[in-house]
């Protein structure tokens, strides 16, 4: 899972993108205008970025300079119907790390997508393992010793989210950001129930949580 924001003025592509996207269980935030869309990059937090050449209101290679003037650096992916070199070259040059030329293959798209959110080796696989629980990337499906839990779509979210960040804690508000919509009107509390559920769930009585509350700072699976 991902928190992604897509700026394309074309509908019909963005749509596409959001589908496949979605249904590989990233979750997409859309603007069609580049100013908009702009504005949006610069006050949030994102795993990955799809940004289209040609956009109303702000191009989508000022979008990139000015992003990486600010110092951001998640990772952009080019999307445009410019082919030639010279316009790859400059895409590069502004600090893009990848170039897709329209019409491209939605297969290819979400390779790119994959490979540029940098799984960690550990979880190379389709499985991601911590303590007893199991997480099968490809069918959203979680087992704790071989023993299938249902879970909320959330859960799963949260659930994944800590477990590729292994080692890192993360504030309630940090998680906010990087799990939910970013005009999700879910608070805090919304957070801290999602993370009561799953420890329900997934923990073993008498055992310590595989979430562990940092006092203060946030939670972290190690």
């Amino acid at each position: 899972m991902a928190k992604i924001l897509l700026i394309e003025d074309d509908q019909s592509v963005a749509t596409a993108v959001i589908d496949a996207l979605e249904f590989d269980r990233h979750i997409v935030e859309c603007f069609f205008n580049g100013e908009e869309g702009f504005e949006r990059l610069i006050s949030f937090e994102y795993d990955l970025v799809l940004l289209d050449w040609s956009l109303p209101g702000k191009a989508g290679i000022e979008i990139l300079k000015d992003y990486r003037a600010r110092g951001g650096n998640s990772p952009i992916i080019m999307l445009t119907g410019r082919t030639e070199m010279e316009s790859k070259l400059q895409g590069f040059d502004a600090g893009a790390d990848d170039y897709l030329a329209k019409p491209f293959n939605m297969k290819e798209l979400l390779a790119r997508t994959r490979a540029l959110l940098r799984r960690p080796e550990s979880v190379n696989s389709d499985l991601m393992e911590a303590g007893d629980v199991v997480l099968n990337l490809k069918t959203g499906k979680v087992f704790v010793k071989e023993r299938e839990v249902s879970l909320l779509a959330k859960e799963i979210a949260v659930l994944e989210f800590l477990m590729r960040h292994r080692g890192r804690i993360f504030s309630v508000n940090e998680l906010l950001d990087r799990v939910w919509h970013s005009e999700s009107e879910s608070s805090e509390d919304a957070v801290r129930q999602c993370i009561t559920r799953l420890r329900k769930k997934i923990d073993k009585d008498g055992e310590n949580s595989l979430i562990t509350t940092v006092k203060g700072m946030g939670y972290k699976i190690d």
